[in-house]
């Protein structure tokens, strides 16, 4: 959160509105005592920066996966 005095905010209007327009909250002080709050009508939506099908053929499978990794006895000796 961003803290201004009313002078401050006065003079720098639109730099403030700027951060407002960001998503940010703007905490406004009169003589270093809080009395209002600029705050974003909606806040902004964060863009998904995930991209689908960017491993694509990085990974190779060397192995058929529906058969099992190991022999059935190995995995009785592990039950025990």
């Amino acid at each position: 959160m961003i803290i201004a005095n009313v002078a401050e905010l006065k003079n720098k209007l639109s730099k403030f509105l700027t951060f407002v327009d960001q998503g940010e909250e703007v905490e406004i002080c009169k003589h270093n005592i809080p009395v209002a709050r600029l705050i974003p009508v909606k806040p902004k939506k964060r863009k998904n920066r995930t991209q689908l099908g960017c491993g694509l053929g990085s990974v190779q499978i060397h192995t058929d996966l529906t058969q099992p990794l190991m022999p059935d006895s190995v995995w009785e000796m592990l039950k025990k």
